[in-house]
């Protein structure tokens, strides 16, 4: 199983988003337990699809106001009906995740047992970090693209010429971030029901 916590970044020193932060999740990805608020400024939530905790724990660190914690492993069944009031390793695992993760540079931490852990972490941080750094036009050409958009209507949209679009998405290594997300969500999703048929 894949519990995310996720924890405001200086949260004493602006507005409370959490709520925002729900009504996001909810409308956007499929889970098995719904995020809510487990206290203060944290979220927790529980999936068993690796591609979308991925595709969530990524969108949620590169605003840079979340730290985001995944955490894999085994959870106490039968599973209550509320997020926060489950037990277990995979619990366990998203706290510790989450605390490393607030002194990253990505925002983002994974924990769970054995040497996968490692790998998937740097390679979610590596995303991480790349999401962070892209500039403002480049991400723009992205999200667009990840929308399903082709590069000449993205170049009309923003009325821009199609060189430059392709020219965004170099600079800010769009695809090859996209194809590593995709290939880490796989092996996460994997990773999680092997740790779970242990």
């Amino acid at each position: 199983m894949i519990v995310i916590t996720i924890d405001q970044r200086r949260s004493r020193s602006g507005p409370d988003k959490v709520e925002g932060l729900l009504q996001h999740l909810t409308h956007r990805y499929e889970v098995l337990r719904p995020f809510e608020r487990t206290a203060g400024d944290e979220v927790q939530g529980v999936l068993q699809d690796g591609v979308v905790a991925v595709r969530l724990a990524l969108d949620v660190a590169r605003t840079g106001d979340w730290s985001v914690g995944v955490g894999v492993g085994n959870v106490e069944l039968p599973m209550p009906e509320q997020t926060r009031a489950g037990r277990g390793p995979a619990f366990e695992q998203a706290r510790h995740a989450v605390e490393r993760a607030k002194n990253t540079n990505g925002s983002l931490a994974l924990s769970g047992p054995g040497p996968e852990a490692e790998r998937l972490e740097a390679e979610l941080q590596l995303v991480a970090l790349v999401n962070a750094r892209r500039t403002e036009t480049s991400d723009e050409a992205g999200i667009l693209v990840s929308r399903g958009l082709t590069q000449q209507q993205v170049a009309a949209r923003l009325g821009i010429s199609q060189q430059a679009v392709s020219a965004r998405l170099a600079s800010g290594l769009w695809h090859e971030a996209t194809r590593l997300a995709g290939l880490a969500g796989v092996a996460l999703h994997e990773y999680a029901r092997n740790v779970e048929g242990s």
